[in-house]
């Protein structure tokens, strides 16, 4: 008789729990964009740190921050072992290598782009979320949080870039996704016209945010 392999011991199975989670954290972007919006209004911050306030003080909240860390911590562990899986695959290298011609360019570049992007995010919750959660309002708001951090050109420029990388992985894991989960040539075309809104519109907004704050410093 022959042995059930597990979902998450399989290929196809670590696929689909790495899409079925990259999914989940890009429904998290539009979410968290929607609040930050509320940094363009021209109110001194008011508006932003009643946003703050309200989510710190939210129960459910709090909750769905413990299973937005679960859904990071998930999709990049099993990013990884898609990433060494695939690796095991091919355990002899090839008598002559070619990368271009032998794996796409995503592939290649998975953990690197994933590792850097999970970089972005401890740095992004050092700046942020730790400040707000455990110092805000003691020290500064949390809109003077956002406006001191975002008044520094080094990290303007390496949150752009990151953001800049976030974007390519985001199209090519929309791509990757759509293939893992069958999805019928006939709706591919209309998905990844909605994908844009993931992998480029959304970033663009996040990446305003530092052009803007410095662009109001030097208007001061």
């Amino acid at each position: 008789m022959a042995k059930t392999i597990p979902i998450y011991s399989s290929s196809i199975g670590q696929k689909i729990i790495s899409a079925f989670t990259g999914l989940f954290l890009c429904v998290f972007l539009v979410v968290h964009l929607s609040g930050n919006l509320l940094l363009f209004k021209n109110d001194d911050g008011r508006a932003f740190n009643e946003y703050a306030a309200a989510n710190a003080s939210s129960l459910l909240i709090r909750s769905l921050e413990v299973l937005l860390f679960a859904g990071f911590v998930i999709h990049i562990s099993w990013g990884i072992r898609v990433w060494l899986f695939n690796r095991r695959a091919r355990p002899r290298g090839y008598a002559v290598y070619h990368p271009a011609e032998n794996s796409p360019l995503f592939s290649r570049v998975m953990l690197l782009s994933g590792s850097i992007i999970l970089l972005f995010l401890v740095v992004h919750l050092k700046s942020f979320w730790v400040p707000m959660r455990f110092t805000g309002g003691r020290e500064a708001s949390d809109f003077v949080i956002v406006l001191n951090a975002f008044q520094s050109p080094l990290y303007d420029t390496f949150y752009i870039a990151c953001l800049a990388l976030l974007a390519y992985h985001l199209r090519q894991g929309f791509q990757s996704a759509l293939q893992t989960f069958g999805v019928r040539a006939f709706w591919r075309e209309a998905i990844e016209r909605v994908a844009v809104i993931f992998w480029l519109i959304i970033p663009i907004g996040f990446a305003s945010m530092p052009i803007y704050f410095l662009i109001s410093k030097g208007a001061r």
